[in-house]
């Protein structure tokens, strides 16, 4: 899917980090380049060095493992982090916008809790965690407004500014953490819990604020005391901690780096022909490696593609409307308008609803609209998005107004192109060589809260 003119704006990245993440992006659009010539010539290039993971320490894997499906770290000890990430849905949630607090049950089948209703939809859909331990993962969330930053306390540009705590090994360990800070995700309603009310009152990172209530309740159930004492003797159980080792969880369970790509790439499968043809297309005439580069399918830069825009958007609070305008809210640059991170396309078979709002169920819907996304754009119809039930929500205020996606049009990057039926079943069909649901230690029988275990 070919890329117009590209809008890039200034990042907000050091010097040193800003050329670290260009270099990375030059990178890729070569590799891509390369593919572009040998796929077409039916073979199998050189990629360059495969992405680097730390090598697992597996107390700190298993503890991480432990915390993640533990519902101890939401507000109303009702939500976990596997609650929108969970394996059987592909490590996302199965819906194109969640609901978080006041939701009941898993993916399609996730209900408004009638006692406790939600405020409104989680606003962006929840991506996949593939992959993301790979230390290319520089920044995180649809926008980037999380990545790495030398310039920035612990060396991580973050929401929270020079308010951030210390401690956080990664990026991949930080933004791990902020969804207990929403309201609507996991942190629960104003007054409903001390969590929530740190939350309302701007009492986050501070001592005795958020983060430090969230610890201190793990600190207070002795298997997760014993467990850190075991692998950091003498630490006090800080946020920053719990962070550090759900992130090494994330890292192990899901590197997803052994699909039948990777095995003909290393000469030991070959891809069925319409695969084949399907990488052909992707590295060549489709220009889908113009973005989507590199070993995990990924430039990690932003672009503006005129997706429909459904749900509550991105506002802040004192604002008024349902706008989500991406990687201009982190930046500050016109240039940056709607434009949205580059998602890895590793195990995107196993990822929908697709886009920043999960507009689109299907692969074929979403790549169809990379053809032509302003006409798909204005013609968008919501039945192609999948959401739960929320009878107060208000899902199309943008979609339905002229002048808003007009605005979204007018910052599209992506030039119209053609493809045929026939090659788009084989664009999908080489995105289904890409899939490695790498099964390791799954889903545990229990937490040490003693609350039930998401899904289970």
């Amino acid at each position: 899917m070919h890329r117009g003119t590209r809008r890039t704006g200034e990042s907000h990245l050091s010097p040193r980090g800003y050329c670290a993440a260009t270099a990375l992006a030059l990178t890729c659009a070569l590799s891509g380049a390369v593919w572009a010539q040998d796929a077409q010539g039916g073979g199998l290039p050189d990629l360059g060095p495969r992405p680097v993971f730390p090598a697992p320490d597996m107390a700190r894997v298993q503890l991480g493992q432990l915390l993640f499906y533990d519902p101890i770290l939401s507000g109303n000890r009702e939500v976990s982090c596997a609650t929108c990430h969970h394996p059987d849905l592909g490590t996302s949630d199965g819906v194109s916008l969640g609901l978080g607090d006041g939701g009941l049950g898993l993916g399609t089948k996730r209900e408004i809790n009638a006692e406790n209703l939600p405020e409104q939809r989680i606003p962006r859909n929840a991506p996949g965690l593939w992959n993301l331990g790979a230390e290319e993962f520089t920044r995180f969330f649809h926008d980037g407004r999380l990545e790495l930053d030398e310039s920035q306390p612990n060396g991580i540009r973050t929401p929270l500014g020079a308010e951030m705590s210390l401690g956080f090994a990664s990026p991949l360990a930080a933004q791990a953490m902020f969804p207990v800070l929403s309201g609507d995700e996991m942190a629960g309603h104003y007054a409903e819990n001390e969590v929530s009310q740190s939350v309302r009152q701007g009492l986050l990172a501070q001592p005795g604020g958020a983060w430090d209530k969230i610890a201190a309740r793990v600190a207070a159930i002795p298997e997760y005391a014993e467990s850190f004492e075991q692998i950091e003797p003498g630490a006090r159980i800080t946020f920053a901690a719990i962070a550090n080792v759900i992130a090494d969880f994330i890292t192990f369970e899901w590197r997803a780096d052994a699909a039948l790509f990777d095995r003909a790439m290393a000469g030991e499968a070959s891809l069925p022909p319409e695969a084949q043809r399907g990488m052909e297309l992707f590295y060549g005439e489709a220009d889908c490696a113009s973005c989507h580069a590199g070993w995990l399918q990924t430039d990690h830069d932003f672009h503006a593609i005129a997706m429909p825009q459904i749900g509550p958007g991105k506002a802040a609070r004192f604002e008024n409307h349902a706008r989500d305008e991406g990687r201009f809210r982190v930046t500050g640059d016109l240039s940056d308008a709607y434009a949205f991170r580059t998602p890895s396309l590793r195990n995107v078979t196993l990822t929908a609803p697709y886009g920043h709002d999960g507009a689109f169920a299907t692969l074929e819907g979403v790549i169809r609209h990379h053809l032509d996304p302003v006409a798909s754009l204005q013609s968008y119809d919501i039945s192609q998005a999948v959401l739960p039930s929320l009878p107060s929500a208000k899902d199309l205020r943008i979609q339905g107004s002229a002048a808003e996606v007009e605005a979204i049009a007018s910052a599209n990057s992506l030039a119209p192109r053609t493809l045929g039926d026939d090659e788009v079943a084989a664009l999908i069909a080489f995105l289904e060589s890409l899939e490695d649901p790498a099964l390791r230690l799954g889903i545990p029988a229990s937490v040490p809260s003693g609350l039930p275990v998401t899904g289970r």
